[in-house]
């Protein structure tokens, strides 16, 4: 999930979405100011819902209300809303679903490239890993699924903010500091910058030996997720070189496109 900027969906957003032929007005006002509040954040004010919005003031209040009654949203004290608790059950269900929904193409880059592919998403501040296949190499690479890590050392972590405005990035860098996981891990806020300029360039992240020392990984965010995602391919440095790369690119590209196209008609071909 490449990253979508706030600003970009912003303009996306910026009207209230026109019913579509068939559909129930209010749920899908509802969803929208869901989505709102989490570009936002998590947590806004009605005021600031309108404007985004379109919506007059009565009819967001109306919404929210059934909202906080189903625990989806919960108001603050200080008369601000918070997205709810009940909505982090129905994200790890869909995230389990898209990891499941993944595999199909995953297991597609390991007939095709021979190694190790993981799907991550981004969440909060860090990057989980929701699906993998392994390769059929008796070395390979083995990432847990669940397991969660810093954006910073991995390529995964690069594709998914690669097109996340600079000033974000550094936000969240300074959240989650840059610890190195290895001497070759990018350890300050503008050599990452620099590295995710280098991604938007070339159209793919590359771990070399950031994360763990022997181990090369390509990645490739998914356009137009519903949610950040990326997928990856790792391997051992001996394999993973620079001529391999040259011919993995593009089936990781390819493979990405195609899962993109899956998932807006929800659910895989493949």
């Amino acid at each position: 999930m490449p990253t979508s900027s706030a600003s970009t969906t912003d303009a996306a957003k910026s009207s209230a979405p026109a019913p579509a032929s068939g559909g129930v007005q209010s749920l899908e006002r509802a969803f929208d100011l869901l989505e709102r509040m989490a570009d936002a954040g998590g947590e806004v004010g009605l005021s600031e819902l309108s404007a985004s919005s379109g919506l007059p003031l009565p009819t967001i209040h109306r919404l929210m209300r059934t909202l906080v009654a189903c625990g989806y949203v919960r108001q603050q004290p200080n008369r601000r809303y918070a997205l709810g608790p009940r909505l982090i059950r129905l994200g790890e269900s869909a995230s389990r679903l898209l990891g499941t929904w993944a595999r199909p193409y995953l297991a597609r880059l390991v007939e095709e490239t021979g190694e190790t592919a993981n799907m991550a998403l981004l969440d909060g501040d860090e990057v989980v890993y929701v699906a993998q296949v392994p390769s059929k190499h008796s070395m390979r690479m083995f990432t847990e699924v669940g397991r969660r890590v810093l954006p910073h050392s991995t390529g995964v972590g690069k594709a998914l903010l690669a097109h996340t405005p600079p000033d974000e990035v550094r936000a969240l860098l300074a959240r989650t500091g840059m610890p190195a996981a290895t001497e070759k891990t990018i350890t300050t806020p503008d050599g990452f910058l620099d590295a995710l300029e280098e991604v938007r360039r070339a159209g793919y992240a590359v771990d070399d030996n950031e994360q763990e020392i022997g181990v090369r990984c390509l990645a490739v965010s998914v356009p137009d997720s519903p949610t950040a995602a990326a997928i990856s391919i790792s391997g051992p440095a001996g394999r993973v070189t620079d001529e391999a790369t040259r011919l993995i690119v593009p089936v990781l590209q390819q493979v990405a496109t195609e899962l993109s196209t899956a998932l807006a008609s929800s659910g895989p071909s493949a």
